[in-house]
């Protein structure tokens, strides 16, 4: 008798359990076999860097730019054209400029598309 309350009570707690997990939805099916797919594997650094260049390009425009035109001023700087690497130094300072206004211009347009 006692083992038959403790399967009613067992049956009722996953009748609660089930009412209340109603609002979870299960994920998009595999589109090859139709099964659910409960396991997704991460990307990897490069998809994911492939996948951020390509919804924003021109901040990996923009840090290349400034890379290049630092190690230009630096190398202008030693060989002592301090005209050319004050120049450089300058022009440094717009690319950085030029980076975070596509950066923050990326995430605007990211966060409009949303929603």
């Amino acid at each position: 008798m006692a083992q038959a309350k403790d399967l009613t009570k067992l049956s009722r707690d996953q009748t609660n359990l089930t009412e209340e997990l109603q609002w979870v939805r299960k994920g998009p099916a595999h589109p090859e076999h139709g099964a659910y797919v409960s396991y997704v594997q991460p990307e990897t650094f490069r998809e994911k860097a492939y996948r951020k260049t390509m919804a924003n390009p021109l901040v990996p425009i923009g840090i290349l730019t400034t890379t290049m035109v630092l190690g230009y001023g630096l190398w202008c700087m030693r060989k002592g054209n301090q005209q050319m690497s004050q120049y450089m130094m300058r022009a440094r300072v717009a690319a950085q400029a030029f980076t975070i206004i596509a950066l923050v211009g990326g995430v605007y347009v990211a966060g409009s598309r949303a929603k």
